[in-house]
């Protein structure tokens, strides 16, 4: 071939390729592109009509994209297209073993759940797994690894739909350490509790996390505490409590969080704010008049919530906790012991307590939801005094019996609040939300027991209820609360935004269709009203329902050691 030849064909390929890279340029042609929504950026501003394109895991670009092509279009016209909604508190490290789906959650738009509150899947001594194995119920599993950050990376290995992360239990490492005793921790144990939370940080924790109403949480001081905060402040992770008291002694428990935040230097949210029990509802404007001043003062103090006015939890929060002191086995063969049975009653029934739970709440307000015995499981959603009447017995003798024949602590919900002070807390601008609740999908076994309908509904009431409904808060300040609010205060890069760059972790609803509908009498019923979803670019709800796929990572926080780098 001739050189002129030669140089004619190459100078025609290279306009050739010069115009097809210069249409690439012009068209670009991307994963998905979300056509014409209506962007919420989670930013809590106002919201705007665009496009959004994807590529891999990211958001590509953000505006007009008419003339660009993807591989996967969703017209979103009239929709809302919104960051993915992060559950601050959720109980479904076990219920994703089961179903990695965790429908409940994922059709009301939570791409996020966060675990640990007080108890962590880690770090876990030998004999602490073995307690484990014994106590599971209808679900029985392996226990596959040792230390949290282990235990993330078996849930992102067997495959969830959903992001993962997770705080380290105060209650997990006073466990490991000390036990179920008593006692304060002695200065070794401490230490060695210290060095186990800096490893949970360093393997991705978001912080420290304690639930202190409950045995053995409760035996630990103010100065444990602070201590331990502080060693998860040396890697920027936060302090989240269940606080110690949320009735009589409610400013007492949030004098301590602001003591633990001040003395350790971390930022710090406490768990489904509430004034618990008829005597306290009127002291949750003094609570909102504390936090405010403790803002004020400079602290960095948040709160989140769920938005029923009933919790759910165990018998054991209406038994007095120098029962539960040794565990389990011990606590059981104390209640049978008719002199310390006695005493607890006396307790239960003292009504010149304030922060008597029992009193609180009363029998016609706890309904039964969970046993592990399934000869009590006939007892599921009655009211404990209907339980009481049934089989002859004294209401409190009821109570401590039930967790004697179950060998649990017996799930029950405690309608301990009011509908008012629900609004109240949603209008509150530093409030984030939670289910307080596992992520359930439409699996045999979670049909065995009740669940609280918050596990269902919590998201979708926010936007259908409250947002659209009753005009609590306005959308898009529900959006940010849903959104870049949590994740800046667990310090999350690049996510809880739409933006370029960051992660596709995204919601498309209808928000004059979504709408909650699980019940107390029946709360096995899935939100409706988010059509699409996409976790790390990839969807994983169509039109509705799951798409099979699962590509759940974990999130981890500040004192990971990958936490800067850019495909963190």
């Amino acid at each position: 071939m001739k050189k002129t030849q030669l140089k004619a064909i190459l100078a025609v390929f290279t306009l050739v390729l010069a115009a097809s890279c210069s249409d690439d340029q012009e068209n670009p042609k991307y994963d998905v592109i979300i056509s014409g929504g209506t962007i919420y950026d989670g930013s809590g501003g106002a919201p705007y009509v665009g496009d959004i394109a994807l590529e891999g895991d990211r958001i590509i670009a953000i505006g007009d994209l008419d003339e660009a092509s993807a591989i996967t279009v969703i017209d979103a016209a009239g929709l809302a297209v919104t960051p993915g909604f992060i559950n601050m508190l959720s109980w479904a490290p076990e219920t994703l073993m089961v179903n990695g789906a965790g429908l409940s959650d994922l059709k009301q738009g939570v791409t996020l759940e966060v675990f640990g509150e007080g108890w962590s899947y880690g770090p876990w001594s030998d004999a602490m797994k073995e307690e484990n194995l014994k106590r599971q119920t209808d679900f029985k599993y392996q226990i596959e690894w040792t230390t949290l950050g282990q235990y993330l990376e078996f849930m992102e290995a067997k495959g969830t739909a959903m992001n993962i992360a997770s705080f380290v239990g105060a209650t997990t490492l006073r466990i490991h350490e000390v036990g179920y005793e008593d006692r304060a921790a002695s200065p070794e144990e401490l230490a060695a509790m210290q060095e186990l939370a800096r490893q949970a940080m360093r393997e991705g924790a978001l912080g420290l996390a304690s639930s202190l109403i409950y045995a053995p949480a409760n035996f630990a001081s103010t100065e444990e505490l602070i201590a331990l905060a502080a060693a998860v402040g040396e890697y920027g992770g936060m302090y989240i409590s269940h606080l110690r008291s949320e009735s009589g002694q409610i400013f007492e428990a949030l004098d301590e969080l602001f003591t633990i935040a001040r003395e350790a230097g971390v930022w710090a949210e406490i768990y489904h704010l509430k004034a618990s029990g008829k005597p306290n509802w009127d002291k949750l404007d003094g609570v909102f008049a504390r936090i405010e001043a403790a803002r004020a003062e400079g602290l960095h103090i948040t709160a989140d919530m769920y938005t029923y006015p009933a919790s759910a939890t165990g018998l054991d929060a209406v038994i007095p906790l120098w029962t539960q002191e040794g565990g389990i086995d011990a606590w059981i063969e104390r209640l049978k012991d008719p002199e310390v049975r006695a005493r607890a009653l006396a307790e239960m029934r003292d009504q010149a307590n304030p922060s008597n739970r029992w009193n609180n709440v009363g029998p016609e307000r706890i309904l039964l939801i969970g046993f592990k015995n399934p000869d009590l499981k006939q007892y599921i959603g009655k009211y404990l005094s209907e339980v009481a009447e049934i089989r002859g017995e004294d209401p409190a003798e009821t109570a401590l019996n039930l967790v004697v024949e179950d060998h649990t602590r017996v799930t029950v919900i405690y309608f301990s609040m009011t509908e008012e002070n629900v609004k109240k807390k949603i209008a509150q601008a530093w409030v984030a939300f939670d289910s307080d609740e596992g992520a359930y999908s439409d699996d045999e076994i979670f049909t065995r027991n009740s669940a609280h309908p918050r596990a269902y509904g919590t998201f979708a009431r926010v936007l259908g209820k409250y947002v659209r409904d009753e005009k609590i808060i306005t959308l898009p300040d529900a959006i940010r609360r849903l959104t870049s609010f949590p994740a800046a205060n667990l310090k999350i890069r690049e996510r809880g935004f739409l933006r370029e760059g960051y992660f596709a972790d995204i919601v498309i609803f209808d928000p004059a269709a979504i709408q909650d509908h699980a019940t107390f009498e029946n709360p096995r019923q899935y939100a409706t009203g988010v059509i699409h979803v996409f976790v790390n670019g990839e969807q994983v709800l169509e039109n509705g329902e799951h798409t099979g796929s699962y590509p759940g990572r974990v999130v981890r926080g500040p004192g990971w050691e990958g936490w800067h780098d850019e495909d963190h």
